[in-house]
């Protein structure tokens, strides 16, 4: 009888009918026939292997990039919201009556546009709360804001306690200043640029820190009735990124990672019994704003002398002037290697003069370049003076120790300019570290 041979392909079963009475040459037809086939088949079969490799290894390398990204807590509403209670002294296993989602009522008394009459407590989301704090009609929210920034550029805000707008807090001074920049705020759509332009181009602002009499100083020492500008140490974080600016080292870096500065050694490894080891960067990583200085919890970075315990949000940290800090300014490495390059800067600039010109004149125009350098003036005939004592003072003392000036320079990763004489870029140095610990170069004045 009839065979049937069933080929299976990569697409569909073919069948093919033939007769065994049938000649030599249609059963060799037929056998070339299922070894293209069979080859067809492998060549499939070997395509897929391929595809399947190339498939695990994209897999491999999207599974690492996933791997790789940030990732953050992310909060959703319930879609059934769970019944909430007042705790007995707060014991969660004694649960009292039953409470329900809602706005202070002191403040909707206050302000009571700001809820919608058809609003149903069952419903309030974490939406409805924030809609809520926008509102134009809400009482506290951009008071609270636009007294920070004023506490920013003035030093204290018009409410001094800016953590504390309730009871506990101080009723301000100019309360229709308040009122008028806080409604202004929201006129213009929350405009925070708009809002610190503002700030920065009134009378109030640009005028001098001098205390014009005693008279004045007795009737208002703290500056509340603002009669003169404000004057206050600058936060140290700001004190670093100006020593940086100025002398050329701050780096342009943006965004990345946290970084390491320099740290005296053994600070993380005493704090955390050894179980952390600080690993300092090197490069323009040392040099990056402060901003992006790494903080671990139980300790924060040594050059910081007033930042807060962040253990908590806080929104006014204290100032200090303690000698410790004073300390860093004048030793601390990143300090010290400022000092040197804003130096070797002003050493490397061309200064035209007459050829009958004494030297003394190239040191008076190098220091009224520090000077304008640092602060925005030229310096006096008295601070002249003494800037050019202690230069001289300090050409000879690094001129009878080349090996203390060569070990002050060494101070820091950066390099220093070789074609400079050793004892003279260590006396402008000496120079420079000073300027930056001028009173007026580390307060606002």
């Amino acid at each position: 009888g009839p065979l049937t041979i069933v080929v299976e392909t990569t697409n569909e079963f073919a069948e093919k009918s033939v007769d065994i009475t049938e000649s030599k040459d249609s059963i060799e037809e037929l056998e070339r026939a299922l070894a293209i086939e069979t080859n067809e088949i492998d060549a499939a079969c070997g395509a897929v292997e391929i595809l399947s490799g190339i498939r695990k290894e994209l897999d491999k390398k999207l599974k690492q990039n996933r791997d790789s990204w940030p990732k953050v807590m992310v909060m959703e509403d319930q879609p059934k919201t769970r019944k909430t209670y007042l705790l007995e002294r707060g014991l969660y296993n004694q649960p009292k009556q039953e409470v329900v989602s809602g706005f202070p009522t002191s403040l909707l008394e206050a302000a009571p546009t700001t809820v919608p009459e058809h609003q149903s407590a069952d419903r309030l989301t974490r939406l409805d709360l924030a809609k809520w704090l926008v509102h134009p009609d809400h009482p506290l929210t951009s008071r609270v804001t636009v007294n920070r920034f004023w506490q920013q550029f003035f030093g204290t805000g018009l409410v001094k306690t800016t953590e504390d707008f309730g009871t506990q807090g101080e009723t301000p001074v100019h309360l229709d200043l308040l009122n008028w920049l806080a409604r202004d705020f929201i006129d213009n759509q929350w405009n925070v640029k708009a809002f610190v332009r503002l700030l920065v181009t009134s009378h109030t602002y640009r005028q001098s820190s001098k205390i014009p009499s005693s008279e004045s100083y007795e009737l208002d020492p703290e500056n509340r009735l603002l009669s003169r500008a404000p004057r206050y140490r600058l936060p140290a974080w700001m004190i670093r990124d100006q020593a940086l600016a100025v002398s050329g080292l701050l780096s342009p870096v943006r965004d990345g990672p946290a970084v390491n500065t320099y740290q005296p050694p053994g600070i993380w490894e005493e704090a955390s019994f050894g179980k952390k080891k600080y690993r300092q960067d090197t490069g323009e990583k040392l040099y990056r704003r402060s901003l992006y200085v790494f903080w671990r919890r139980i300790i924060a970075p040594t050059m910081f002398f007033d930042s807060a315990s962040r253990q908590t949000c806080t929104v006014r940290s204290g100032r200090t002037n303690t000698p410790l800090h004073a300390l860093q300014t004048l030793n601390g490495v990143t300090y010290v290697e400022s000092a040197r390059q804003l130096a070797q800067h002003i050493l490397a600039e061309k200064i035209d003069q007459p050829s009958d010109q004494a030297s003394g004149d190239n040191d008076r125009e190098r220091i009224d370049r520090i000077l304008q350098r640092v602060i925005a003036r030229r310096a006096s005939q008295d601070e002249q003076a003494i800037l050019e004592r202690g230069l001289e003072r300090a050409r000879k003392q690094f001129a009878q120790e080349p090996d203390a000036a060569i070990a002050f320079l060494s101070v820091g990763q950066s390099a220093r300019d070789e074609t400079i004489d050793a004892s003279e870029l260590a006396a402008w140095t000496s120079l420079c570290l000073a300027v930056l610990n001028f009173d007026e170069t580390l307060n606002r004045e």
